[in-house]
């Protein structure tokens, strides 16, 4: 009798150590709109854009590590940038909006290819899940460009002053629901911690809030 409870224990552990490791590595996709900005700094003066809209789309690899916590690493297309509203600027500085040539704004767009790698907990809730995360993020910028009116400047790649680095670094933190048949909804941001721009006099760097939806096979 002894033998049969200590087997019995041993086989109601092994399902719930089975249960719990069910599908130890998953992978999705996700994708959603993006509201970038950027912040600038220099000679003590600080400027921060108004946001842009745009958006992203990428996959993830989840890596359960155990009950509660997994590993998330992933690879996402992400338009980052921000809008200067320059006729704002003209009127509060005295000067004539319709000296502007019908430009009242410049647009930053960037497009970025970025390694996201984080850590969340998972807590149950429901017939889903409460995700909650944060890691380090490393970014590569495809192409960047000024639109201004009808004009629109590519910017320069390069280590010279004045132009645009490749490569960023930053933080992300998210935070969402999953739902039993891998459905998700998630909001983020993305905190840039690395100058975008070769310059001994200031600092740029993105900050880019988003929101999607995503779904784990």
């Amino acid at each position: 009798m002894k033998r049969i409870l200590l087997l019995l224990t041993l086989a109601a552990g092994l399902t719930t150590a089975v249960n719990a490791q069910d599908k130890p590595v998953s992978f999705g996709v996700k994708a959603g709109v993006t509201f970038p900005k950027i912040t600038a700094s220099t000679m003590g003066i600080s400027l921060n854009t108004s946001s842009k809209t745009s958006f992203y789309v990428g996959g993830i690899a989840d890596i359960n590590i155990s009950p509660i916590f997994s590993f998330q690493p992933g690879l996402t297309y992400v338009g980052k940038g921000g809008k200067f509203d320059i006729r704002e600027m003209a009127e509060q500085m005295g000067a004539d909006p319709e000296d502007l040539n019908g430009a009242d704004a410049i647009t930053f767009n960037y497009s970025y290819l970025e390694l996201p790698l984080n850590l969340l907990a998972n807590f149950n809730a429901g017939t889903g899940k409460v995700f909650i995360g944060a890691g380090p993020y490393a970014a590569y910028a495809l192409s960047a460009n000024i639109k201004a009116g009808d004009e629109k400047i590519d910017a320069e790649f390069g280590s010279e002053d004045g132009q645009l680095k490749r490569m960023e670094f930053g933080l992300n933190f998210l935070g969402g629901y999953k739902l039993s048949n891998g459905l998700n909804i998630h909001a983020g941001y993305g905190l840039g911690l690395s100058n975008t721009e070769n310059s001994n006099e200031g600092n740029t760097k993105n900050k880019v809030f988003s929101v999607g939806l995503g779904f784990n096979f």
